[in-house]
């Protein structure tokens, strides 16, 4: 079920309704029958793979914490095993193959395995990273196995991060399944609001932008490098507010009904480095990729060529967990690549001892390290959106020409431009307050219900309904 739809809304009200009906010892069971309904919207059949998964972490996580010694170990490498496996069948075993038919195809031979003709389940690399955060926190003795089956199975099958994300940890989550959460009409209020700003984002923002972008995109070969260069710095907020639009749903969805996620943004291109970005943007994966896989590589904690390598290692595996595609391993190379020129620079500037002490200076530096940020990280995204990294190549072979007459939509640039111009007010506001989600914040109660009315105006006057996918559903 896709959150920018009528569906959901129906859906939402019900099922919140409902919740606060029934007495709370009931409401394990209505949100897991809802969530597995929200599931089966999309491709029924595919409950069972999630099911499957979900039998076998839940006895694991038993038997992790229940055993002793090796045991313990061969238990969390069984559970690990099973998902890791589906994501290979299902996400990487066509793009492996492929890769071994090109390869003896140029020695001369023929691949006879066949392809498998199944569609990736939706969301399947969320579900199971947070699937697998589990059994391994139980291992390492940070969180007890769940002995409520209904409750642990809808740690993984929560509709509102089911899909998307955000990837939580059982920590977060499992105490909040046992505990009562009472109506309380500041919450409610709170979580109607992060719903209103994601979908603003989504209907108003990513998919206003989208029709420029794929006008482009899709068709590299006749647009020009100036056009190029427009979509690509189009698509860093498309996708954006995209990805962070729907975590602003599912974040305000379940805190309506009392349940807290985690922060899965924080005005990622107000960054002025990409270590800074990276602890911007999509919080959950990339946490979870510096505990569950960083930190044991050694992280920083070995000699610089290692730690070198312990990064693009990190960087290369985020780009595959995207898609099973070379551009994406592309797009995770080049931010593996900038991390470390960061690295380099830094130390080479604390060597030569470069500092802007100057109160002038750093105003001036600032945004400069800003938008060099924004720059880098729009180069690497040409290849996350180009369908090939042939016409990623393309591209950006045009881009730096800057050659020919920029593709005009008058009325998309024109609804992008208004659009845009409210977001970054919202973000450089929220910045200066440091509040976390909400894009307005003040006191006085009849700015705040300007501010949500014009919200839903522009939502309904020129937000685009034609039920366009989440952008990260494909992952």
């Amino acid at each position: 079920m896709l959150f920018n739809s009528f569906h959901f809304v129906a859906f939402f009200i019900v099922v919140t309704m409902l919740f606060f009906a029934m007495p709370y010892r009931m409401r394990w069971l209505l949100l897991l029958v809802s969530s597995c309904y929200f599931y089966m919207v999309f491709l029924p059949v595919y409950i069972l793979i999630l099911g499957g998964t979900i039998v076998v972490d839940y006895f694991a996580g038993i038997w992790i914490e229940q055993s002793q010694g090796s045991r313990r170990k061969w238990w969390l490498i069984a559970s690990l095993t099973a998902n890791i496996g589906v994501l290979a069948i299902f996400k990487y075993y066509n793009f492996l193959n492929d890769n071994l038919s090109a390869i003896l195809n140029s020695l001369g031979y023929l691949n006879h395995i066949p392809n498998l003709g199944m569609l990736l389940p939706i969301g399947l690399s969320f579900h199971t990273f947070q699937a697998m955060s589990y059994t391994i926190e139980v291992y390492r003795g940070h969180q007890k196995a769940e002995r409520h089956f209904g409750i642990y199975s809808l740690y993984v099958m929560f509709y509102p991060q089911l899909v998307a994300g955000p990837i939580e940890r059982p920590q977060n989550m499992l105490h909040q399944f046992h505990e009562q959460h009472k109506f309380d009409y500041r919450r409610v209020l709170d979580g109607l609001k992060l719903m209103l700003w994601g979908f603003f984002m989504k209907l108003v923002v990513a998919d206003r932008l989208a029709t420029y972008v794929d006008a482009v995109y899709n068709n590299v070969d006749n647009h020009s490098g100036t056009s190029c260069m427009v979509a690509t710095g189009l698509f860093a907020f498309q996708i954006y507010c995209d990805f962070a639009g729907y975590s602003n749903i599912a974040i305000g969805s379940a805190r309506v009904m009392g349940y807290e996620l985690m922060t899965n943004f924080r005005r990622p291109y107000l960054s002025q480095s990409v270590a800074e970005f990276w602890s911007r943007w999509h919080i959950s994966l990339s946490t979870w990729f510096r505990d569950y896989l960083y930190v044991p590589l050694g992280g920083n904690r070995v000699a610089v060529p290692r730690w070198y390598l312990n990064l693009m290692i990190v960087f290369l595996i985020s780009g595959l967990w995207h898609g099973a595609n070379w551009t994406y391993v592309i797009w995770g190379a080049l931010n593996g690549l900038y991390l470390i020129s960061e690295i380099i620079w830094g130390n080479l500037r604390e060597r030569l001892g470069l500092k802007y002490e100057n109160p002038l200076a750093v105003k001036v530096v600032a945004p400069a390290k800003m938008l060099w940020t924004f720059v880098l990280i729009s180069i690497s995204w040409v290849f996350f959106r180009a369908s090939s990294y042939e016409d990623g190549l393309l591209i950006l072979q045009k881009m730096f020409s800057l050659s020919g007459p920029i593709f005009l939509d008058k009325t998309a640039l024109a609804y992008s431009a208004l659009a845009l111009m409210i977001l970054l007010t919202c973000e450089l506001g929220s910045e200066r307050t440091g509040h976390s989600h909400f894009p307005f914040v003040s006191q006085n109660w009849f700015l705040q219900s300007i501010f949500y009315s014009m919200l839903i105006i522009m939502i309904l006057l020129i937000g685009v309904f034609d039920g366009q996918q989440f952008i990260y559903f494909q992952f």
